[in-house]
C-alpha cells in the first residue's frame, strides 16, 4: 500500500488579502494597477475640483471665504438633490430630460397650494413631491411598458410640464412664497450654535468608523478580505480632518445651514439604498445587461418605471430648494441652463453615461464643480457665455475620461 501523502490542494489566496498584508507597498502597486486598468473612480474630479479651487482663490482672496463657501453650500443642494435622481437614471443607461420642467411644477404647485388657496404648508408640500413622484412614474410606465425611448419620452415631459407650469401660475407667472414659512426656511435656516456644526462632524466620522468597523468584523468572521484596523484608523482620520474643517468655516459665518444637512441626509440614504440593498444591485444589474438581469428573475419593468419614479421624487424636492432660495415660484424655474447643469453635475461627478456604474455621491463631486466654476466667474465678473463654455469643457474632458477608461478596461478584461 502506498503511503506517501496525498499533496492537499491549496486555494488561491485573494489578491486583495495579498495586497493588505504587503502594507503600504502593496497598496501603491494596487493603486498603480488599478490606474493602468482604467479603474479612476473619483480621483479625476478630486483633482479638477482642486485644480478649480486653487486657481479662483489666487485670482480672488474672498473664493474660499467662509460667507462664500457657505453660499456656495447652500446654492448647490437644490441642483444636487435632482443630480442625485439623475444617478439613478443614468445607472440604467438612459436619460431624463424632464427633471427641470418637473422641479418647476412641484415649486409652483407648493406656491399655489399654499399661498394662493391657503392650504397648509406640510400638506402642500407632501402633494408637490408627489406630483413629481407622479410625473416620474408615468415617463416610467410609457418607457418600461409601452416601450417608448426614453429620450422622446423625457423630451415631451419637458415641454408638457413646463406649460402646464405656466398654466398653475397664472397670467403674473410668479408665486411669491411666505418669508418665515416652511418652505423658505429650508435653505433661509442656519443652526448657529457652534456645537451644531461639530456635533454633525463628530456623528458622520463616528458613524463611518462604527460602519466600517462592523463590516470588517463581518467579512473576517466569514473569511472574506477586509481593511485592516490600521487603515481603517487612517480612514477615519482623515475624514474627521475633513469633516471638522467644514464644521470650522461654517461656524465662522452663520452656522450650519439645514439645506446642507438634509442634502447629507439624502446622499447618505440613497447610497445605503444602491449599495446596501436587493434593489439597488437590480438598478446596477439592469444597467450591465438588461438580457441578463431578466434571466436572472429581475422585474425589469418595475425596476425602469421606479428609477424614473425616483428622479421625478428627487426633481420635485430640488425644485422645492430652488423655490426656497428665491422665496418665489416663478415661470423661469427649471429652465435654460438649469437642466443642463443638472445632468452634467451626475455626469461631471463620475456616473457613467454608458450605465451600471455611479454612486449618489457622485452628485455631491459633480455640483460642487459646477457652482465652483460659477462662483469663482462671478467674483472675477466674467460673463456668463465664458461660464457656458467653460462648463461644457469640463463635461466633455469628464465623458471623454469616462469612454477612455472604459476601453481601457475592456482591454484589460475587466469590462
Amino acid at each position: 500500500m502506498d503511503r506517501r501523502a496525498t499533496p492537499v490542494a491549496v486555494p488561491p489566496a485573494d489578491p486583495r488579502l495579498l495586497v493588505r498584508e504587503r502594507g503600504l507597498a502593496g497598496h501603491l502597486g494596487e493603486f498603480g494597477r488599478r490606474m493602468r486598468a482604467g479603474d479612476l473612480g473619483s480621483l479625476p474630479v478630486v483633482v479638477g475640483l482642486l485644480v478649480i479651487w486653487a486657481v479662483f482663490t489666487a485670482l480672488n482672496r474672498n473664493f474660499l471665504t467662509a460667507g462664500n463657501f457657505s453660499d456656495m453650500s447652500v446654492a448647490m443642494v437644490g441642483t444636487g438633490l435632482i443630480a442625485v435622481g439623475i444617478v439613478f437614471v443614468l445607472l440604467l443607461g438612459e436619460i431624463d430630460l424632464s427633471v427641470g420642467s418637473v422641479s418647476g411644477v412641484a415649486g409652483a404647485t407648493f406656491a399655489v397650494l399654499s399661498v394662493t388657496h391657503g392650504m397648509p404648508e406640510v400638506p402642500a408640500l407632501v402633494l408637490a413631491v408627489l406630483t413629481g413622484t407622479a410625473a416620474g412614474a408615468l415617463h416610467g410606465f410609457f418607457f418600461a411598458r409601452v416601450g417608448v425611448p426614453a429620450f422622446a419620452v423625457t423630451l415631451a415631459g419637458l415641454l408638457f410640464w413646463q406649460g402646464f407650469m405656466l398654466q398653475i401660475l397664472g397670467s403674473s407667472g410668479t408665486v411669491n412664497l411666505d418669508p418665515e414659512g416652511l418652505v423658505a426656511g429650508l435653505t433661509g435656516h442656519y443652526f448657529g450654535d457652534v456645537a451644531a456644526a461639530n456635533g454633525l462632524a463628530l456623528a458622520v466620522t463616528a458613524g463611518y468608523f462604527l460602519v466600517t468597523f462592523l463590516d470588517n468584523r463581518r467579512r473576517a468572521a466569514a473569511g472574506l478580505p477586509s481593511r485592516p484596523p490600521g487603515e481603517t484608523v487612517v480612514r477615519t482620520a482623515l475624514l474627521a480632518a475633513l469633516a471638522f474643517s467644514v464644521a470650522y468655516v461654517f461656524n465662522q459665518y452663520k452656522g450650519l445651514p439645514l439645506a446642507v444637512v438634509i442634502f447629507l441626509g439624502f446622499l447618505l440614504l440613497t447610497d445605503f439604498v444602491l449599495r446596501r440593498t436587493a434593489y439597488g444591485r437590480r438598478v446596477h444589474a439592469l444597467g450591465g445587461s438588461v438580457e441578463a438581469s431578466r434571466r436572472a428573475g429581475v422585474d425589469v419593468e418595475w425596476v425602469r418605471i421606479s428609477v424614473f419614479a425616483v428622479s421625478g421624487t428627487f426633481a420635485a424636492i430640488g425644485g422645492l430648494f430652488t423655490a426656497s432660495k428665491i422665496t418665489a415660484a416663478n415661470q423661469g424655474a427649471g429652465t435654460g441652463e438649469f437642466l443642463m447643469n443638472v445632468i452634467a453635475a451626475a455626469v461631471i461627478g463620475g456616473t457613467s453615461l454608458f450605465g451600471g456604474r455611479g454612486r449618489t455621491w457622485d452628485a455631491l463631486l459633480g455640483v460642487m464643480v459646477i457652482v465652483s466654476i460659477q462662483y469663482g466667474l462671478a467674483l472675477e465678473g466674467i460673463a456668463s457665455p465664458v461660464q457656458y463654455m467653460i462648463t461644457g469643457g469640463v463635461l466633455l474632458a469628464t465623458v471623454v475620461i469616462d469612454a477612455v477608461t472604459r476601453r481601457t478596461q475592456r482591454t484589460a478584461g475587466r469590462a
